[in-house]
């Protein structure tokens, strides 16, 4: 039986090698890394404000229009779920009187 091309002991200590050549440098510079710069509250807050502004609220019909759609796939699943319970509870009595004898 023929043995699959890179099986060889070589070929794995070549690939072990090359993985681990490449994982290598992103440990060393994680280790490397600089430390946090400490920041003030008041930089705190200036932060906090610039992406306030950045902020983009929906208006008053993309919140009614999915307010509906959201209000729709509750009553679709909950009509779904309701057959399927339906449905169930049905086989399930029929599957009872058939084994109580009638």
């Amino acid at each position: 039986m023929a043995r699959k091309p890179g099986s060889s002991p070589q070929a794995m200590k070549a690939r072990a090698a090359k993985t681990a050549a490449a994982i290598a440098p992103a440990s060393a510079l994680a280790a490397s890394a600089p430390a946090k710069k400490k920041t003030s509250i008041a930089q705190f807050i200036r932060e906090v404000r610039a992406e306030a502004r950045k902020i983009t609220w929906t208006t008053r019909k993309e919140t009614w229009i999915t307010s509906v759609m959201v209000g729709i796939m509750v009553v679709m699943a909950a009509t779904f779920f309701f057959g399927v319970d339906f449905l169930l509870s049905l086989g399930v009595s029929s599957l009872l009187k058939l084994a109580n004898g009638g």
